[in-house]
């Protein structure tokens, strides 16, 4: 049986997705709470793996096992081992191995929400991101355009990035207002180590004036990492979570996307 779940979590008391000897990840506590409820060890993989930090709203991770039970109990059973900031939303079983979270995907989504205030954040902290500067909506969707596209991003890649290739495709780049806040929504095919935070940084220095979109232009045609904006904070990041082919009717929408501005 392949178990497939939806999991939700805040970020910022982890040190990222994948297990480390710490003990301190979400994988870390994911795998401790299934092998309470399972009585057994189970391995998970998964879609996309985040970083110190980063939240999650719709991580999927699937893990084979031998055992059964029902898909609410695979839920409900496992959450009740979970610490309160993560939470499996929902589980499919799958009776084969046709479906595989990280392979199968053929796109990820992330949402980095952001505060813009003279003022830093205080209820919301380590929920979003913070500009102090006052940002020029128009000038970001203009540079954001020029990113569309497959490109080598090696200019927006960590130097600890172990992705086989830095060519990826960014299919769409979103840049919205509701009051105070920024909502940027990023939609690739795969992203790289820190892709989206180094992104982020270069697209608030050109909103914010620092620099111009001709600058973006020709630090992603130098692939040169020193030539970009540092990397932004993790706090307002979100990993929407990855697409699949219709026939595995992966959900791809849980209460927690409502939640953000």
């Amino acid at each position: 049986m392949r178990v497939v779940l939806g999991v939700g979590y805040r970020g910022q008391a982890y040190s990222g997705w994948q297990s480390q000897t710490s003990g301190n990840t979400v994988q870390d506590q994911l795998e401790r709470a299934l092998a309470r409820f399972a009585v057994a060890p189970l391995r998970t993989v998964c879609a996309g793996r985040t970083d110190t930090g980063v939240h999650a709203l719709n991580q999927v991770v699937h893990l084979d096992t031998g055992i059964v039970r029902t898909e609410s109990s695979w839920v409900r059973g496992t959450n009740r081992f979970l610490p309160p900031d993560i939470a499996v939303q929902w589980c499919q079983l799958k009776h084969d191995e046709t479906f595989h979270a990280r392979y199968g995907a053929i796109g990820r989504r992330y949402v980095y929400v952001l505060l813009e205030s003279v003022v830093r954040p205080a209820v919301e902290a380590g929920s979003v991101g913070w500009s102090f500067r006052p940002l020029n909506g128009d000038a970001m969707r203009s540079a954001a355009r020029r990113l569309l596209g497959e490109h080598d991003f090696s200019a927006f890649r960590s130097s600890e990035c172990q992705a086989p290739t830095p060519v990826k495709t960014i299919r769409s780049i979103e840049i919205s207002r509701r009051g105070a806040y920024w909502r940027f929504e990023f939609d690739a095919n795969a992203f790289l180590h820190h892709m989206v935070r180094n992104l982020m940084g270069s697209l608030l220095a050109v909103g914010s004036g620092v620099r111009s979109e001709a600058w973006l232009v020709d630090v992603l045609a130098a692939r040169d990492r020193a030539l970009a904006a540092p990397t932004f904070p993790a706090d307002g990041l979100y990993f929407v979570g990855p697409y699949y082919d219709p026939p595995h009717a992966i959900p791809q929408h849980t209460a927690a996307m409502d939640w953000l501005p």
